[in-house]
């Protein structure tokens, strides 16, 4: 990292431009590639008093003369987490777009705002392939990153289009949402509490010596708390509709990763029971990747689902009590296991310059429902074969599917396996939701 002087700064604080130069200048080396204009250009609130870098918050103050200068040392800070992030430009996350996505409440939106940001700008002529614009008030970056370096544009069915960023871009933009909601909540209390006089006895906040007063709040704000199971049982519903949720959601650590701030309640669609609180870089990652109604291509993602992350997915998708209860999963994540793990060993290969590599793509669809489990069967095929020559691999009774998916928990993940079955359905719905498979469709991007 360079340690260059920048000149022209007084105690510690540098001007805008200057700011600019040396954010450039420190991440030139980053994974996630980073914005000209961090601090000068559209969406900084350089201004108002702050700037968002990565997922931190920079406060701004104005000095004697009015101009508005930040902390050096605040700067390279921000640079050097930004920096220590690691990136999987193939690790992606859908980003948009989605149709009939619940709307925040107004007093609780936060100017970032990036996805709507992103996909107004998406939608505009040109869309992404457009040089960068220069007029007022249009987005040049998000939280200081060069969001449009990482952009994937993806079209299902010949027609419709989808974007995507990697999943390391999108925590660091849901982080710095939550920092942002964080700072302005605490800046709203200062400024209530100032309208309060003081007691004689407090001594009143000294100015800087050359007569500056920062315009922003003061140190750190609060980190989300670790969520326990202060929601268990309650069902969404209900629970959506209460004044204030997302406020109290985000005030949790993802129930997933336990890492990023949460954003929003996930729940289960067959039964209406909430799971947790999650980050959007979970909630995406736990959606099932639909084709149609009842349709699901097997991802790459679901490695981590079924593979490397096997027990915190579990555990998460058994805190709806319905699956808990029946010890199995719902529907879509039910077919997209029976593809992945029971039916692996009927994948057939095909030769390729090192070695041998699985035929084509999985796909899993389904006839009926998991209300009527007699009647419901799971088909698992190949699409996009070489030769052609592989289609149908297998065709899974629900029953059969759910069975499977029993053992092979006992033997997997045993703790969670033991909390769960046989059908405790006390208190459970006396009829199951119908799955709600559409991706436009609306509620699911809280799926």
């Amino acid at each position: 990292m360079s340690e260059r002087v920048i000149p022209g700064h007084t105690d510690g604080l540098i001007t805008l431009a200057a700011a600019d130069a040396l954010w450039a200048d420190l991440t030139a080396g980053s994974a996630v590639p980073t914005a000209s204009g961090a601090f000068t250009r559209p969406p900084a609130h350089a201004r108002v008093g702050y700037v968002l870098l990565g997922g931190r918050v920079v406060a701004t103050v104005r000095t004697g003369g009015g101009r508005w200068s930040v902390s050096e040392a605040d700067v390279r800070r921000a640079a050097a987490e930004l920096n220590a992030v690691g990136m999987d430009r193939g690790h992606l996350v859908r980003i948009g777009p989605f149709g009939g996505a619940p709307r925040q409440e107004r007093d609780e939106e936060t100017p970032l705002r990036w996805r709507r940001r992103v996909t107004a700008e998406l939608r505009e002529p040109g869309g992404p392939e457009q040089p960068a614009r220069q007029e007022a008030g249009r987005p040049h970056h998000l939280a200081g990153i060069d969001w449009r370096q990482l952009l994937v544009e993806q079209t299902r069915d010949g027609t419709r289009r989808t974007w995507w960023l990697p999943r390391a871009v999108v925590r660091l933009l849901d982080a710095a949402e939550h920092a942002e909601t964080q700072w302005l909540q605490a800046a709203q209390a200062r400024r209530a509490g100032a309208a309060v006089p003081e007691p004689p006895s407090r001594p009143r906040q000294a100015r800087d010596t050359d007569g500056r007063r920062p315009t922003s709040p003061e140190g750190p704000t609060a980190a989300p708390r670790p969520y326990g199971k202060e929601l268990e049982g309650q069902l969404y519903s209900v629970l959506s509709r209460k004044p204030g949720i997302s406020r109290k959601v985000a005030g949790w650590a993802c129930a997933v990763c336990r890492t990023a701030p949460a954003t929003v309640l996930d729940h289960c669609h067959e039964h209406g029971y909430v799971r947790a609180p999650v980050c959007q870089s979970c909630n995406t990652l736990e959606r099932p990747d639909h084709l149609y109604s009842n349709d699901i291509r097997v991802a790459n993602r679901y490695t981590r689902l079924f593979h490397t992350d096997t027990d915190a997915w579990l555990r998460h998708w058994h805190r709806c009590p319905g699956c808990r209860a029946r010890t199995t999963l719902p529907l879509p994540h039910l077919a997209a296991w029976t593809a992945d793990i029971a039916c692996r060993s009927l994948r057939p290969t095909h030769r390729a310059p090192r070695g041998r590599r699985p035929c084509g793509v999985l796909r899993v669809s389904w006839t009926g429902s998991q209300n009527a489990p007699r009647s419901c069967l799971l088909t698992v095929v190949v699409d996009f074969c070489p030769s052609g020559e592989h289609r149908v691999l297998a065709q899974v009774p629900y029953r059969q599917a759910a069975e499977r998916f029993g053992a092979w928990l006992a033997e997997t993940a045993p703790a969670v396996a033991a909390a769960a079955g046989p059908d405790r359905l006390d208190g459970l719905p006396t009829r199951f939701r119908p799955v709600i498979a559409d991706t436009s469709g609306p509620d699911l991007e809280l799926f």
